[in-house]
């Protein structure tokens, strides 16, 4: 390590004599990559030989594969002696409480000191299915400043450099695949894989990949599925109880959004369903129950882009769901603070309700030529 940058310092030295513009340019990229060179995702199999205290934490309102993965690492690494702690940033959806030792979460805004003394203490933090410390709100602060080691799983575009160790690969389907890839390739510790992480490990790969039906669902991932369900994961106990786990509320709901608030434009092949915060009041929506509804407006047949706009207590909140080679993901990043996949991505906005709906109506002309592909 000190001869490699001793070796920078010389370069850096050599370069001054040459133009500065390109010093500038191209000494700055070649630290950059020996940065994220210097500390190889493969070193962790030696750091993680002897017990460490390690928190392992998701984003904000975390959905299947965050609580997926999280909770199929936690139930790996307490088999290696390891004192583990799981800290949501907020609460998430009743359907994934099954999840096996779920009750060893901690849930940050219900537990505030005990996540900051669980971060204080931790030797590792893993930072999983985000990559921005933007996305794990007032966490996202005690996790800057921590002198743990920070790992990155995750499997989204753009992440922002905080972490010590990455695995990460935008083509993977879920976060839960790369934490499979992880424990199996990386690790070399498929015997971990129990039950308990397989049924984990399964519930963030089905639920990312739309029940396996999402473009990003290669050979590999059924392979690694088959694996998991040969470990000990019930995959049709698993999709009842995640996706058969509604009140009768929430059904009145969909029902009332589909029949009062969807809109379908035909002339930009796109549809769009909005909800304000007295209609979540009236039919009691809890955490989760959004999740999916805007994949109804996609099933209209023709439509390519669909949008789901939702009142929140502090902002409007927008998902985009497309088909193909659309950009969702360029219109969340462009007009709505948000990014995320290409078929796949979120935003928000503080302005009120009524103003984005204009607002995204306003960008379909911008897109019409790809939207009508």
């Amino acid at each position: 390590m000190i001869s490699a940058l001793s070796w920078f310092s010389s370069l850096g030295s050599l370069l001054l004599h040459l133009d500065s513009n390109f010093v500038t340019s191209r000494f700055l990229i070649a630290l950059h990559f020996f940065k994220n060179r210097m500390l190889e995702i493969t070193a962790l199999k030696e750091i993680l030989a002897d017990p460490k205290h390690i928190v392992i934490t998701t984003h904000h309102k975390p959905d299947g594969d965050a609580m997926g993965s999280s909770l199929g690492l936690y139930n790996y690494l307490i088999q290696k002696g390891h004192h583990v702690k799981v800290v949501s940033p907020t609460d998430y959806p009743v359907f994934l409480h099954w999840l096996p030792n779920n009750a060893d979460v901690v849930i940050f805004t219900e537990q505030r000191e005990v996540s900051k003394g669980l971060v204080d203490r931790a030797d590792l933090i893993f930072c999983l299915d985000f990559n921005t410390l933007s996305r794990i709100n007032e966490l996202g602060e005690l996790v800057r400043e921590s002198s743990a080691i920070k790992v990155m799983i995750d499997h989204h575009l753009e992440p922002e450099d905080f972490d010590n160790y990455r695995h990460w690969n935008i083509n993977a389907c879920a976060t839960a695949q790369l934490v499979y890839d992880f424990i199996v390739n990386i690790m070399h510790e498929p015997g971990l894989i129990n039950k308990d992480v397989a049924s984990c490990l399964y519930t963030g790969i089905m639920t990312d990949s739309g029940s396996f039906r999402f473009p990003n669902t290669t050979p590999e991932v059924h392979h690694i599925v088959a694996s998991l369900i040969q470990k000990g994961a019930e995959n049709w106990k698993i999709h009842q109880l995640v996706y058969d786990n509604f009140s009768a509320d929430r059904l009145r709901f969909l029902g009332h959004c589909l029949l009062n608030n969807l809109k379908v434009f035909p002339e930009y092949n796109a549809a769009m369903i909005s909800v304000s915060q007295a209609e979540l009041k009236q039919y009691n929506i809890a955490t989760g129950d959004t999740e999916g509804l805007v994949n109804y407006a996609l099933t209209i047949n023709g439509v390519r882009l669909a949008a789901l706009i939702i009142e929140r207590t502090e902002m409007v909140k927008l998902s985009l769901r497309s088909t193909g080679d659309f950009p969702a993901n360029e219109i969340c990043k462009k007009y709505f603070n948000g990014g995320g996949h290409r078929n796949a991505a979120g935003g928000q906005s503080d302005l009120p309700l009524a103003e984005v709906i204009e607002k995204f109506k306003s960008i379909l002309p911008e897109y019409k030529n790809l939207l009508l592909v």
